[in-house]
């Protein structure tokens, strides 16, 4: 009996602490459910969520007069969410009714599927209950906007369970212009050009949205969750897109029929260093060009554009003048162990002024007016050079300027030859916008302008920094010696190495420039020439500043800067010259030439009066506060003629602009139907017909 109650005993203590173990389970579950219920529930969202970022649209690119040099046009990743309550709601009605014509939708939009293949696809979509079901990849925003109207997707997101996904592919509308300058934006690559300096203004702040993990490892969004990006800004540069498309066909014909490794070409506005076009043509394995690299800030041997340097250091110490004399020794020179050639042959020829010793190029003549003047104290020269900024970079707004190489005393590889060198283009390094800037400075009376290419960061329309002409020197000379070099440029053309490309239309000043270069190993065995020419035209009056540098084949035919590069430079000279002429031919000595294609609307003869008072317009006939006009051009003036309009009468409205039309139309009594934008050019009841009440009348504009 004792064992029996000692067993029972055990029982019912084992019962007791179970039922006990249990009741705090159950107390433990509701503490969890309700009293940390939220917080748990919070936990288990932040494992099953992330946040994505949400590019913002990048910033527009613009040309100096408004066109788009690149932008971001948009794509779509399209997804559909098979669970969403509406799409399955009375057992999927809506799907049902809608899968056979969306599919026959999809089908003839796309393509690439039958009918049936599709509704085959968004079946199982459907049946796997799958939230982020991806329907089509890369759609283009015209395709995007058809879809939204398609059958069951037209009925909203939460019935029709589409979900679009905005990507950006960035798009330059001009190809191949200015490419490299305008410059590429890369997703896994570094950008370069303009893209790349101003990308922190163009990138804008991305935004985030949050994303839920669902079944099969995919994540799909989470409503009201998004934080919206911050579009980037806008940038205004200083291409002109007609000047870049005048450089880059100019350069691509020279560059093709030479066959030419790469050319460059940069076009530079005079009084403000703006940079109207820059083109970059590198030849491709295939034998076609490509702008592949800036060229055009790439250091290398200038070659004998850059005596204008040398020329600028003893005029300026006042060592010689033009007329002053050199002996070229027919073009060859011997200093120490080597021996400096003129390019061209120039036999027979010895004494020669130095005016015509530039004008010739004469490598020898350089050479000796260093060498004569400045081999006691070679710093002195290359401080001429410092002072002319070519030891720097000239600061452009593009990355990747490659750094000048200007040779000191102190320098390792300077010679007992590095100065004469130095003074024909050799043993330094400097860029073509280098030289073009300097070019530039002499043009622009000896100041010297820090060359830029853009004008204005904007944000939704307005400018939010404006960039404006930076003077980096206010003088690079004297003005006794500005004017020489002005003399020897235009010799160049008049009766140097550039005559040839001489006009008799207007005058321009340059330097051709012949530079032997390596071919890294091989030395000079291969004879590559980089032929060069820069200058200003016109020369009168200089408006641009134009630099040609290319580089051509081993053992071209043609290679003299003079045939290569300088029929270049007229071709540009040429075609901007024109089209400046063709602009101010709308002026006329003494007054306005009016344009025979102006529209000219009929009006009233007050508002006529102030118009051609405001602007100085010529004109005859009689214009006062109550008159009505007819306005034509005859003679080259504006004719106005008086246009009766008496009461009771439909008026003539022909050729007025709407709001005169719609003035004297109401004004009589009629109702008036409007179609059509412009000037008057129809209306449905003839001028002079007797007004009857409640009239209707239709009047056309285009």
């Amino acid at each position: 009996m004792e064992v029996k109650k000692d067993i029972l005993w055990r029982v019912y203590l084992c019962f007791i602490g179970m039922a006990l173990f249990g009741v705090a389970i159950l107390g433990r579950v509701f503490f969890l459910q309700n009293i940390e219920g939220d917080y748990w529930r919070r936990m288990s969202d932040s494992m099953h969520t992330t946040f994505v970022t949400l590019d913002a649209d990048r910033g527009t690119i613009y040309s100096e007069e408004g066109r788009m040099l690149s932008t971001s046009i948009p794509y779509f990743n399209l997804y559909v969410d098979f669970a969403a309550d509406g799409l399955r709601a009375k057992s999927g009605e809506v799907f049902k009714n809608n899968a056979d014509s969306l599919a026959y939708c999809l089908s003839r939009l796309f393509g690439d599927k039958s009918q049936a293949e599709y509704k085959s696809i968004l079946k199982e979509g459907y049946n796997d209950k799958d939230r982020y079901f991806l329907l089509k990849r890369n759609v283009s925003f015209n395709e995007y906007q058809q879809i939204r109207q398609f059958p069951m997707f037209r009925l909203g997101k939460n019935k029709g369970g589409l979900i679009a996904e905005n990507r950006q592919r960035r798009l330059n509308p001009f190809k191949l212009l200015a490419n490299r300058t305008i410059g590429l934006a890369r997703e896994n690559a570094q950008n370069v050009g303009l893209e790349r300096t101003y990308d922190d203004h163009l990138s804008g702040v991305t935004g985030k949205r949050l994303m839920r993990r669902i079944a099969g490892g995919t994540y799909a969004p989470v409503e009201g969750y998004d934080i919206e990006p911050e579009n980037g800004k806008d940038i205004v540069t200083t291409l002109d897109v007609n000047m870049q498309d005048i450089v880059e066909t100019a350069l691509m014909r020279m560059v093709t029929e030479n066959e030419a490794q790469y050319g460059t070409c940069i076009l530079m506005e005079v009084k403000t260093g703006k940079v109207k076009a820059i083109a970059n043509l590198g030849r491709q394995p295939d034998g076609s060009y490509y702008e592949d690299m800036n060229y055009a800030l790439q250091a290398t041997e200038p070659g004998s554009t850059f005596k204008l340097a040398t020329m600028i250091a003893v005029l300026e110490d006042k060592h010689v003048t033009l007329n002053n004399t050199v002996d070229i020794h027919e073009g060859a020179w011997q200093v120490g162990r080597r021996t400096v050639w003129d390019s061209e042959p120039h036999r027979g020829i010895n004494h020669i002024t130095i005016k015509k010793a530039f004008e010739i190029s004469s490598n020898v003549g350089m050479a000796k007016l260093a060498w004569q003047y400045y081999r006691e104290q070679p710093n002195k020269f290359v401080d001429h050079l410092k002072r002319l900024r070519m030891d720097k970079t000239t600061g452009i707004d593009l990355m990747g300027e490659g750094k000048p190489v200007i040779k000191t005393t102190a320098s390792k590889s300077w010679s007992a030859t590095t100065l004469p060198w130095m003074a024909f283009g050799y043993e330094v390094q400097v860029s073509p916008m280098q030289t073009c800037m300097l070019y530039n400075a002499v043009a622009n009376n000896g100041k010297m302008m820090k060359p830029y290419l853009v004008n204005a960061i904007m944000e939704y329309g307005k400018p939010i920094k404006e960039f404006k002409p930076e003077v980096l020197i206010d003088s690079i000379c004297s003005t006794e010696t500005l004017t020489q070099l002005h003399t020897i440029l235009e010799g160049v053309v008049t009766g140097g190495t550039a005559k040839a490309l001489a006009t008799p239309y207007y005058p321009f000043a340059g330097k051709t420039g012949t530079a032997l270069v390596a071919n890294g190993n091989r030395g000079y065995s291969d004879h590559i020439y980089q032929s060069s020419f820069a200058g200003y035209f016109p020369a009168d009056d200089p408006q641009y500043t134009c630099v040609v540098i290319i580089k051509n084949k081993p053992f071209a035919a043609k290679f003299y800067g003079g045939s290569v590069a300088g029929p270049v430079f007229r071709e540009i000279a040429d075609k901007l010259y024109a089209l400046a002429v063709e602009k101010q031919g709308t002026m006329l000595a003494g007054g306005k030439k009016l344009d025979s294609v102006m529209v000219m609307k009929n009006g009233k003869g007050s508002e006529w009066r102030s118009i051609v008072s405001t602007l100085g317009l010529p004109f005859q006939g009689n214009l006062t506060s109550s008159n009505w006009v007819n306005a034509d051009i005859a003679a080259n003036k504006i004719d106005f003629r008086p246009v009766s309009q008496p009461r009771g009468f439909v008026p003539n409205v022909k050729g007025m602009g709407l709001k005169n039309a719609l003035y004297l139309l109401e004004n009589a009594g009629l109702r008036v139907v409007v179609k059509g934008a412009g000037k008057v050019t129809t209306q449905s009841i003839n001028s002079g017909t007797a007004i009857n009440r409640a009239q209707t009348i239709v009047i056309e504009l285009s």
